[in-house]
């Protein structure tokens, strides 16, 4: 494999992970930091997904920039996962910076839930492109 592959299978490794780890934190009663994993899940998932056409940024919005452009745009990504992705951008912004936020358990497990399909929908357009 070359470095570039080495990179998207560790990406989507750490997407799983991640999407683990917030199944975990949900069920320990922690829903902001939920959130932020539920993001991160997505994040490395789509940084996977536009490593694989050779695009990448330094920047969580030109992550989110890239991927609409690239995929949601010219309708290669569902427009729900799409945004998805910039809601869950959004809240994670508000868990990890925002004072007094709180998350109801039912919307975050049901977040859970739609990454999981939206991380599925992106790993058949990197398996389709190998």
């Amino acid at each position: 494999m070359n470095e570039r592959n080495d990179l998207i299978h560790y990406r989507r490794s750490r997407a799983k992970e991640t999407l683990d780890d917030a199944r975990i934190l949900i069920g320990s009663k922690r829903f902001s930091s939920a959130v932020n994993r539920i993001y991160y899940a997505l994040f490395y998932e789509v940084t996977a997904l536009l490593l694989s056409k050779g695009l990448s940024s330094a920047k969580h919005s030109g992550i989110k920039a890239l991927f609409n452009e690239h995929f949601v745009r010219p309708k290669l990504i569902s427009n729900e996962t799409g945004k998805f992705f910039s809601v869950m951008f959004d809240f994670r912004q508000m868990s990890d910076y925002g004072d007094f936020i709180n998350f109801e358990e039912e919307k975050v497990a049901e977040w859970l839930n739609n990454a999981g399909h939206c991380i599925d929908e992106i790993e058949v357009l990197i398996e389709k492109d190998k």
